[in-house]
């Protein structure tokens, strides 16, 4: 098929290889303009449009698709349907019918459930025990669309969401290779008007940790914010991020080192088992410990 493919993170490259593996035209990429990045802050483009230009592909990056220029650029390249995974611009209702079979999402949880901006990241902290994908029609709604194929995954306890992240995406390019290998032979499936919740976007004031709640929930906080933005506390003058933790047991006021890298929560406590100085590596907590002593509470 005639495919123009929308997308900008690196969640999204392995569905645009996919459907060039498959053999599908595509007659164009959008993705977000090139951004500032780095220590130089030089203008960096997204991971999209890097592997575009690996791939010989054309790259369109507008800053806006409701002007009317906009709108008639994306319709003259004569799409059959567009693959949108992760774009981060609205589309106009122009955009979504100007392809012959619409426009198609790859969406990172098992709607109606965590619509929006952050649906890996929230699962996790929710702690769901599942998540997956669907491909869905889109609509002008907010993830609203009809689902046409739905898989599901379990999340494993000490899962984080980069860990998650990958698994989905891989997910995410087989079901659309799916789905476009059939474009009229899958039935739209309207999702259910109960369950529907909302995944906020990710603010960056969520991720210093409190140690209060149970440590279920301080672990799930944990492996939620995991690798991005990074859930943290305070280490005398730098931020030490934590980036993978399980519950288990112990007994002290909340914030309290127990031994090793065990701190007490609300109720138990959880034991860390990767962190990150600041300006160093990730590594894991029993090596981080060998050049680091932890004081009585975080």
């Amino acid at each position: 098929m005639k495919v123009v493919f929308m997308g900008t993170p690196a969640f999204s490259v392995p569905a645009l290889d996919a459907l060039v593996a498959a053999g599908h035209d595509i007659v164009g990429v959008y993705t977000q303009p090139p951004r500032p990045a780095g220590r130089g802050k030089k203008e960096q483009p997204s991971p999209v449009h890097a592997r575009a230009i690996e791939l010989g592909l054309t790259v369109h990056h507008p800053t806006s698709l409701k002007p009317d220029a906009a709108q008639q650029d994306f319709a003259a390249l004569g799409a059959e349907i567009g693959v949108v995974v992760a774009y981060g611009l609205i589309l106009p209702q122009a955009i979504l019918d100007a392809p012959d079979h619409g426009c198609l999402n790859i969406h990172a949880s098992l709607l109606p459930r965590w619509r929006g901006a952050a649906p890996i990241h929230r699962a996790v902290m929710a702690g769901d025990a599942e998540t997956g994908i669907c491909i869905m029609q889109m609509d002008a709604g907010l993830d609203t669309g009809p689902v046409l194929i739905r898989d599901r995954l379990t999340i494993a306890p000490t899962e984080t969401t980069g860990d998650l992240h990958d698994r989905l995406s891989a997910m995410g390019a087989r079901l659309i290779v799916d789905a476009l290998d059939r474009p009229s032979g899958l039935t739209p499936q309207p999702q259910p008007d109960t369950g529907i919740t909302y995944a906020a976007k990710i603010n960056k004031a969520e991720a210093r940790i409190d140690w209060t709640p149970t440590a279920f929930e301080v672990a799930r906080h944990i492996n939620g914010l995991s690798p991005y933005p990074g859930a943290w506390c305070p280490l005398a003058d730098e931020r030490l991020k934590l980036l993978r933790a399980v519950p288990t047991d112990g007994l002290g006021e909340p914030g309290t080192h127990l031994g090793g890298f065990c701190i007490a929560c609300g109720t138990g406590a959880v034991q860390i088992l990767d962190a990150q100085r600041q300006g160093k590596a990730p590594m894991a907590a029993d090596k981080l410990l060998r050049g680091l002593t932890l004081p009585d509470r975080l």
